[in-house]
């Protein structure tokens, strides 16, 4: 095979382990890569449960990308494995740790950028924490596994390797004050951790997230067609909100919504969590029907 062949077959390798992404609320990673996923404990929704909030510590829901060490190299949420610098992971401890990758308020599309890349960026890295928020090999509640997380990465001393600050509330109002401020500040939201939980690898109460809801208004331009169940229903409305930014909404909807949805023309509500760095509304989810005026 001669030197042009293999360069141009290689280039096509990359470009298809590229374009054979999926997107999940963390990350694009290669499907070509796919190994077992790492066992990790998964968040409920605050709202949908009732609970005791002064038994949780409490803390900032960064928008990055979720990543599990398992003490010799860093994976995705689901076991593909993430091409950091060798330096970035030089001194780590052997012991497994469950944390984000984040590059700071409202980079979520940055971090996504540089984490997904299969050469990896120096400079690009140079932005990036991972900040520590479990110990999932740890047997101990997550009070004591706390205390511990931090009397394993203080002595390292290195600075893109962090344990995320852990704090408690009194009560929900309390707990929806630090929300607004965090908020405010451009931030995703919250984490809940109960101080008495083991680490369970499962979605459970024991973890729960609390996001901001924003909503705003945007006129339908097209309708998008389904597939799958949705096959000859409305798969997402394509809609223009004020600012001229277009962008589609795909959940939210019920069946008889799907069956006949929102017109062309008209005006719906929508809520989202922020917007990414080109104006796009993040997690877009729709409402309601806006009533002709």
């Amino acid at each position: 095979m001669d030197t042009a062949h293999r360069s141009s077959t290689r280039k096509a390798t990359v470009l298809l382990l590229v374009e054979s992404t999926f997107v999940t609320g963390t990350l694009c990673v290669p499907a070509l890569a796919l190994a077992a996923p790492p066992p990790l404990l998964l968040a409920n929704d605050y709202d949908d449960v009732n609970v005791d909030v002064s038994r949780y510590w409490v803390s900032e829901k960064y928008d990055g990308v979720r990543a599990y060490w398992d003490g010799q190299r860093l994976i995705t949420r689901a076991g593909n494995p993430i091409h950091a610098p060798q330096w970035f992971t030089r001194g780590w401890p052997t012991e497994p740790l469950d944390g984000e990758l984040w590059a700071g308020r409202g980079r979520f599309e940055q971090v996504t950028a540089t984490v997904r890349d299969l050469d990896p960026d120096d400079i690009a890295w140079r932005d990036i924490r991972f900040m520590v928020f479990d110990l999932p090999a740890d047997e101990g509640v997550f009070s004591a596994r706390l205390e511990k997380l931090r009397s394993v990465l203080a002595p390292l001393r290195i600075d893109w390797l962090r344990e995320v600050t852990q704090s408690r509330v009194a009560d929900d109002t309390s707990l929806h004050l630090q929300l607004a401020t965090i908020a405010a500040a451009g931030g995703e939201g919250l984490m809940l951790h109960k101080e008495d939980s083991l680490y369970r690898a499962e979605r459970n109460d024991d973890l729960l997230k609390l996001k901001p809801h924003q909503d705003a208004e945007a006129r339908v331009i097209a309708h998008v067609p389904g597939q799958g169940k949705y096959l000859g229903m409305l798969g997402a409305l394509l809609v223009r909100n004020a600012d001229g930014t277009q962008f589609r909404i795909g959940t939210g909807f019920t069946d008889a919504q799907r069956r006949d949805p929102p017109a062309i023309g008209s005006w719906v509500t929508y809520s989202y969590h922020n917007v990414t760095a080109r104006g796009i509304p993040r997690f877009a989810r729709f409402l309601r029907a806006r009533p002709p005026d």
